[in-house]
């Protein structure tokens, strides 16, 4: 593992009760409507399963794959798929779970490929947002947490595929 001196900066107890309340803003959103709650993998899943086991209703479960980072510390701005959905998403009520926002391009990549596929709506949340780094413009419905630009770790976001174990998010302080 790499030895990063890290810097708690979002409590596990802060996540949870910002997890709880988006939960409970989309149960009231979706009322007596089917989901389909898509993970964007791989950062997002820790979020991604708290916020469903905290949504109300009839919840189905999808997975999209995509890499923008390829093992640096910011986007590459160029998205890989590396896993499609397995069901369509026509006609659907689609919520597109993300970790975090950063240039905006990942979001507004997906975003498209999740449109172009005639879902019946679109709702993007994420836990994370910096806006001072987006390049493009990118609308979220639903933001955890505003950030600095600094690179974080932990809930699921990683650093070279470590620290995603971490029940809290924190700031890096320095690179080897």
């Amino acid at each position: 593992m790499t030895n990063l001196t890290l810097k708690p900066y979002i409590t596990e107890d802060q996540i949870q009760n910002k997890v709880r309340e988006l939960g409970e803003t989309l149960t009231k959103k979706f009322k007596g409507e089917k989901v389909v709650a898509v993970c964007v993998l791989k950062g997002s899943f820790m979020f991604y399963s708290d916020l469903i086991r905290n949504m109300g209703g009839d919840v189905t479960c999808e997975f999209f794959g995509v890499s923008s980072y390829h093992g640096g510390t910011s986007s590459s701005g160029e998205v890989k798929v590396t896993l499609d959905l397995a069901s369509p998403v026509e006609g659907c009520h689609v919520v597109l779970v993300e970790d975090i926002i950063d240039t905006g391009l990942t979001m507004n990549y997906l975003k498209n490929a999740m449109t172009s596929r005639k879902p019946k709506s679109l709702t993007t949340v994420s836990l994370l947002e910096k806006p001072d780094a987006l390049k493009v413009k990118c609308e979220i419905d639903y933001v955890g947490f505003k950030i600095p630009n600094d690179f974080v770790v932990g809930y699921g976001l990683d650093y070279q595929g470590y620290y995603r174990n971490l029940p809290y998010i924190a700031q890096v302080q320095n690179f080897q």
